[in-house]
C-alpha cells in the first residue's frame, strides 16, 4: 500500500510503497468494535456512588401522625419520594473492565491500521527533527500535512526537543510507537508516523503482537 511520505518540513512528499496488512471485506470490524469499547470501558473509574433510602442519616421519626393530618401517609423523611431521601437504584461503585483476547487485539490493531491508510489519514514524516525546539516551527509542519482536526503524532521514541516543542499544541497529541493502540488508531483525523515509527508498528500488524 502507498502512503505519503513527507520531509521534515513537510515542504516535500513523494509516494512510497509500504507492507501493511490488507483486509477483504468484514473481517476484524468486529474486534475493533470491541477493542475500542474495552479501552474506553477501562478507563472508567467506577467511583459514583449514591445512598439508598437506609445509608441516608436520620429520618428515624416518623414525620406526622398516620391519619387525621389530611396529608398523605409518611413513614420516613428519607424516602425517595422526599428531598434528601435516598435514591433508587442509583449508581454503586463497580467494575467496568472488560478482558480482551490477545489475537483479538491484534487483528482489531491491523484492521484499524489498514483502514486509516487506506483512507488517506496516515501520513509519514522522515523524522519529527525540527530546525529549533520552538512550538511555532512544530505548528507549521503539522498544518501542512493536517490543516484542521485533531492529529496524532507517533515516534518512536520522540527526541526532547520535538516532544517539548509539540506538546503545546491544542489539537495534537504524541504517542510512542510502542504504546499505540487500536483506540489511537480510530479517534484522530489524522495519524503522522515518523519512519522509524512506522517501522516498530508495521512489525506488530504483520507480526501478529497485540
Amino acid at each position: 500500500m502507498k502512503l505519503t511520505v513527507y520531509s521534515s518540513d513537510a515542504t516535500q512528499s513523494t509516494e512510497q510503497e509500504f507492507n501493511l496488512p490488507v483486509f477483504e471485506g468484514d473481517k476484524g470490524l468486529q474486534a475493533v468494535k470491541e477493542v475500542v469499547v474495552a479501552h474506553r470501558a477501562n478507563a472508567r473509574q467506577g467511583t459514583r456512588s449514591t445512598k439508598t433510602r437506609g445509608e441516608v442519616r436520620g429520618g428515624g421519626k416518623k414525620p406526622w401522625n398516620q391519619k387525621g393530618s389530611g396529608r398523605a401517609r409518611a413513614g420516613s423523611s428519607r424516602s425517595p419520594l422526599w428531598s434528601g431521601g435516598g435514591v433508587v437504584f442509583g449508581p454503586r461503585p463497580r467494575d467496568f473492565s472488560k478482558k480482551i483476547n490477545g489475537k483479538v487485539k491484534a487483528l482489531a490493531f491491523s484492521r484499524a491500521l489498514f483502514d486509516r491508510a487506506a483512507a488517506g489519514e496516515v501520513a509519514v514524516i522522515e523524522a519529527f527533527a525540527p530546525a529549533a525546539a520552538k512550538t511555532k516551527l512544530v505548528g507549521q509542519v503539522v498544518k501542512r500535512i493536517a490543516p484542521k482536526g485533531k492529529v496524532l503524532l507517533v515516534d518512536s521514541p520522540f527526541a526532547a526537543d520535538a516532544s517539548r516543542a509539540a506538546r503545546n499544541l491544542a489539537r495534537v497529541t504524541l504517542q510512542e510507537a510502542a504504546k499505540l493502540n487500536t483506540l489511537d488508531l480510530v479517534q484522530y483525523a489524522k495519524i503522522v508516523v515518523s519512519t522509524k515509527a512506522l517501522a516498530a508498528i508495521l512489525a506488530r500488524a504483520n507480526g501478529g503482537q497485540s
